[in-house]
């Protein structure tokens, strides 16, 4: 059995479709990355690189799970009603829901930050902390709306079921090996937490449009976060050299 996977795997046209979908598959756990870094910040620190790798796994099984079940995977995409002649599938419901979700943990997590840096009490917002099993809940729900989006753009690409398995796997252990860092990178430097917040409230804008039927590409939205990022590190970079300059004179 082993090795009829492994002849239907090893092919020219569908090693270049694993890398191109794994490729895929990564971009968009770039958003997942962010939340959970986000979420597990509040962790005591000896958790936090544990609970992102469950995370992380936790993803990977139900990105699984759902490519062996694309028969109901596809009929989610059926509407269900409609409202003001829009029909309403299961899908959309559950980006709806999770867009808000995002749209409301992203605005209190900003809130927060923002208590935390001015208001009187910033000891005790800076350490207050939540327990793991309320993080592992809050991601476990979240990879459910992050791994339906993968699944439905994986069907779209590919139709060998191997090919989609292997693609999540391959994609997962690439974010496993750079979750600690990027996490770390934002949680350290204030103003690009700040950024990584608002690119999950946009990120639960644009799933809640597209749950309602205003579909909006992925791409603008990545677009616009690198950009934002790319002048943070340019700032960052002048900073530092500033910072440099002063100590010099």
């Amino acid at each position: 059995m082993l090795d009829t996977l492994a002849a239907d795997l090893f092919t020219v046209q569908n090693l270049i479709a694993l890398i191109s979908l794994a490729a895929l598959e990564i971009v968009l756990g770039i958003d997942n990355i962010v939340f959970i870094a986000i979420i597990t910040s509040r962790l005591h620190r000896s958790q936090q690189g544990r609970m992102r790798r469950v995370g992380l796994v936790l993803a990977m099984l139900q990105r699984i799970l759902l490519l062996f079940a694309i028969g109901w995977v596809v009929r989610l995409t059926e509407p269900l009603f409609s409202v003001l002649g829009h029909g309403v599938s299961g899908r959309d419901l559950i980006l709806i829901g999770g867009g808000m979700f995002l749209i409301a943990k992203a605005t209190f997590e900003i809130h927060g930050t923002i208590e935390g840096e001015h208001g009187q009490d910033h000891d005790s917002a800076k350490t207050k902390q939540i327990s793991a099993a309320a993080v592992l809940v809050q991601i476990t729900l979240l990879d459910v709306v992050f791994s339906l989006d993968s699944v439905i753009t994986a069907v779209g690409m590919v139709n060998n079921l191997t090919i989609m398995v292997a693609a999540v796997i391959a994609s997962v252990a690439v974010m496993v090996l750079f979750a600690n860092p990027v996490s770390e990178f934002i949680v350290r430097h204030p103003t690009i937490k700040m950024l990584a917040l608002s690119f999950l409230l946009l990120i639960g804008v644009v799933l809640t449009a597209d749950g309602t039927g205003h579909h909006v590409e992925k791409g603008y939205i990545y677009f616009a976060m690198g950009f934002s990022i790319l002048v943070e590190v340019l700032n960052f970079r002048l900073r530092s050299k500033v910072k440099s300059s002063s100590a010099l004179h």
